[in-house]
């Protein structure tokens, strides 16, 4: 009977420890992260997971490694906020079920609406994106003229880990908007295309005006008359970091290089990011002899559209008429 009392502790042993993997552990308070780098191994990544209090003993993740050898552990940045067992643990580093973030870059945000958002989320200061995004060698062998990378921020919904820097969430955004452009498989100057896209994106959300609001800009451009778009005025404020909210006659008179209104042509580079349809207007604008776009006064964001400058007055009339009325008390 003597000889039989080590198996016996032994084998009980065993079963303690297989029994331990069923158990649930939060050696922690509200919420934790636990980063596994690549390349990392079993050892190591059941010290990282008992450290941060995940499981009870590094011993336990060993254990369960050594009983499902070849399943592959992904690496990541993993959120732990309630009790698991080592199973329940094993199972998501199994599945690389990191803990990402929810990035949407709506279409017309401009490299300084995807940087306050990036901080609002806590991933990266707005100073250090707008670093990265002012650096076009990401897309300089697509668009050699591209002075920054707006434009090519391409909009979208991201999933971002806390890992990736301002750089390689760059390379992520531009890398989106190369597959959208080479699916859209035309022969046409990236750098043109894209500035007059995000004209229209910024001017209309109303899709079946955009080819129209493509074809104003085509035709004073033909006939060498300033485009007079008041965002660019508003994107030539931000890059100078005097953008109140509103437009002064100041910001009109301003001879910053992306202000139509004092420079004739497309700006320098795109002021936003254009999503997919406004990229299709500016390729296939409308055929019309518009000149001229006004909002209509009923606050829908439509426009009325003109060919000459005596229609589009009238227009403009009504829109003060009708943005008055509105605003009686």
């Amino acid at each position: 009977m003597r000889k039989l009392w080590p198996a016996l502790i032994g084998a009980g042993a065993v079963l303690l420890a297989l029994a331990s993997l069923e158990l649930p552990n939060a050696g922690f308070r509200g919420e934790t992260f636990v980063t596994i780098p690549r390349g990392a191994g079993s050892f190591a990544i059941g010290s990282e997971l008992a450290e941060a209090g995940v499981i009870r003993y590094r011993w336990q993740f060993w254990l369960a490694r050594a009983l499902k050898p070849g399943v592959k552990l992904h690496a990541g940045e993993y959120r732990f906020d309630r009790p698991a067992t080592t199973w329940e643990v094993f199972e998501r580093l199994a599945r690389g079920d990191v803990f990402y973030y929810e990035l949407t870059v709506p279409e017309g945000s401009n490299m300084f609406d995807i940087a306050a958002a990036l901080e609002r989320l806590g991933i990266a200061a707005a100073g250090a994106f707008l670093k990265e995004a002012r650096e076009p060698e990401l897309i300089r062998d697509l668009a050699p003229r591209a002075p920054t990378l707006e434009g090519y921020l391409f909009p979208d919904t991201y999933r971002i880990t806390r890992d990736m820097g301002p750089r390689e969430i760059c390379r992520i955004m531009t890398s989106r908007f190369r597959q959208v452009w080479a699916a859209l498989g035309v022969r046409a100057d990236v750098h043109e295309i894209v500035t007059l896209a995000s004209l229209i994106e910024k001017e209309t959300a109303i899709a079946e005006e955009r080819p129209l609001v493509a074809s104003v800009f085509l035709n004073r451009l033909r006939l060498g008359m300033p485009l007079a778009c008041d965002p660019t005025v508003i994107y030539a404020a931000l890059l100078e970091e005097r953008y109140r909210g509103t437009l002064f006659r100041s910001d009109l008179e301003s001879r910053q290089p992306y202000n139509t209104y004092q420079h004739p042509g497309l700006p320098p580079g795109p002021i936003a990011n254009p999503g997919l349809e406004a990229l299709k207007a500016a390729l296939h604008p409308a055929r019309t002899n518009y000149l001229y776009f006004v909002a209509l006064p009923d606050g829908s964001g439509r426009h009325h559209f003109s060919a000459d400058l005596a229609s589009h007055q009238r227009a403009v009339a009504r829109y003060r008429r009708g943005r008055k009325a509105t605003q009686r008390p």
